[in-house]
């Protein structure tokens, strides 16, 4: 699988990077048919805490996925959003299986 990263507001880092790279390759375990992700991390000013955000957008057969998610770490961003990933892969799973 292709993983892009961009970072916006963020300086670049490897550990994040190897982070997300280690969730996005076992969810392209179970779901073989994700072949690019696009990993954007951004820092936005907001009255809670939860100023680090993680979007991720996978490429796949059909329409694309995206999911986003505001947290206090990026680490906490990157999980929640492979796990609303998750749940729009099994759905799509499901749709694929279905025809």
């Amino acid at each position: 699988m292709q993983i892009i990263y961009e970072y916006h507001d963020v300086s670049a880092s490897s550990s994040l990077e190897a982070i997300a790279k280690d969730k996005l390759e076992s969810l392209q375990k179970k779901f073989n048919f994700v072949h690019r992700a696009d990993v954007f991390f951004k820092v936005q000013n907001r009255t809670d805490d939860k100023e680090q955000i993680c979007d991720i957008r996978l490429s796949l057969p059909g329409p694309r996925i995206f999911a986003s998610t505001h947290a206090e770490t990026f680490e906490a961003a990157i999980a929640e959003t492979i796990r609303d990933l998750e749940i729009q892969l099994n759905k799509t799973k499901d749709k694929m299986g279905a025809r």
